[in-house]
């Protein structure tokens, strides 16, 4: 059934297509910055992981003041930020302040996921979960896949630059705080006092929250939540899935550009094919969630298990076999990307809607962590060999990372989390549908 939810799913989707956008771009442009501003890899793999180190650090703060403020107050903010820095971006000149602008990035960006995710949590019940999540989530699909082949042309056209395409992105930026203060409500109830949306829909969107006990819930804060063994092994799991995610995309350029020999044109064009199939993976992936397995573990197994040994070959392919890589790029960007909506729709499930943008933030802060070291470690990893530069070793740790996330997926729990306060009158809230 269409409702006004679904208006505000399609504006959280395109605001967070601009925020890929500006991240986007600068992976992109790697290998020519690199040339501009005389960098090694190792100092390329730095400024790559440094984002992620400031995304993950801002991630706590953000879920904690979208709770506390709301979640579009805390975007609003986001917004602004990243916007401003990806302008100052082209004005870049040398390596530090390179560092600087990727921790600016880093903090603004950091402070949009958190709040979009709880806007998701709130207006969407737990049998919508997982689709509206995968089509949220295939944002990190799409962008990617149409970012790098726009930019690349529009470089391109402008005689190879990469500075310019910064200062153009300014004006997303502008367009997504529009459309973010007309649209969207942290609340069902400020749009129905507003005549946007129907009793009908409201009544179906609060009979499906997890919820709890509000003011137990207020009372112990992230406190309910963090003895929750399931919400370490969940951050692990996302750790490793940001790793090779994050890893892959901040290296995917420079792997086609150096160890393969791509121009420019068509190493944006092959950047892309990946994260095209993506968008179809993250969707089904979503779909077997909500009308297969009603449970998120099912399709986690399935996309890591199938992704070891596609990274395991990806980097072993030789130079020259153009439809052999084309085939493991796709295979890659299928089951890489089909967890995504279920492995965020996982804290939905679990935990009450008054603590959700805590939860998230915590967990993301932690998972992030694996998209800091894994571009910083792959920098590293990168080799000469008689042939040329080699990724074979960046990919096979990529291999490691899901791995380690297959296995910890067994021990989760995914029933909805039990909430006790231990204060002497043995008090017990339990999260419900």
């Amino acid at each position: 059934m269409w409702g006004y939810r679904h208006v505000i799913l399609i504006v959280l989707w395109l605001v967070y297509i601009i925020n890929y956008f500006d991240r986007i771009s600068v992976l992109t442009f790697l290998p020519l910055i690199r040339a501009d501003l005389d960098l090694s890899h190792e100092q390329i793999g730095f400024a790559a992981s440094i984002f992620f180190f400031a995304y993950a650090v801002a991630q706590v703060s953000a879920g904690y003041l979208a709770d506390k403020i709301g979640s579009k107050r805390v975007m609003y903010l986001a917004i602004v930020v990243f916007t401003a820095v990806t302008f100052v971006t082209g004005l870049v000149r040398n390596y530090t302040q390179f560092i600087l602008l990727r921790l600016g990035l880093g903090l603004g960006e950091g402070h949009h996921f958190s709040p979009a995710n709880k806007t998701i949590s709130d207006w969407f019940p737990k049998s919508e979960k997982g689709r509206a999540t995968a089509f949220f989530s295939t944002t990190w699909a799409f962008a990617p896949a149409i970012i790098p082949v726009l930019i690349t042309y529009i470089a391109a056209a402008m005689g190879g630059s990469w500075r310019e395409i910064f200062f153009v992105l300014a004006i997303p930026g502008l367009v997504g705080i529009a459309i973010l203060w007309y649209f969207v409500s942290d609340k069902p109830e400020e749009m129905l006092a507003k005549g946007r949306l129907s009793q009908e829909e409201y009544d179906y969107i609060k009979s499906g929250l997890v919820t709890a006990d509000e003011d137990n819930v207020k009372k112990l804060g992230i406190g309910v939540i963090i003895k929750d063994p399931s919400l370490w092994l969940y951050s692990l799991q996302l750790f490793c899935l940001l790793a090779i995610y994050w890893g892959s995309t901040s290296w995917i350029s420079s792997f086609l550009f150096e160890q393969h020999g791509f121009s420019l044109k068509t190493m944006g064009l092959l950047a892309s094919l990946p994260y095209a199939v993506a968008i179809i993976s993250t969707m089904l992936g979503g779909t077997l969630m909500d009308k297969v397995f009603h449970r998120t573990k099912p399709v986690a197994l399935i996309s890591f298990l199938a992704a070891i040994p596609i990274l395991i070959y990806m980097g072993q392919i030789p130079k020259g076999s153009t439809n052999l890589l084309i085939l493991m790029l796709i295979l890659n960007g299928f089951f890489v990307n089909m967890v995504w909506g279920v492995i965020y729709a996982y804290p939905q499930m679990r935990y009450p809607k008054e603590v959700i943008g805590s939860a998230v933030g915590l967990t993301n802060g932690l998972g992030q962590l694996g998209a800091f070291i894994s571009p910083l470690a792959a920098g590293y990893l990168v080799h000469k060999t008689a042939a040329g530069i080699s990724y074979d070793n960046v990919f096979l740790m990529f291999a490691g990372f899901a791995a380690v996330a297959a296995l910890v997926t067994f021990f989760l729990k995914e029933e909805p989390f039990v909430i006790k306060e231990d204060d002497g009158n043995k008090q017990e809230a339990s999260a419900s549908l």
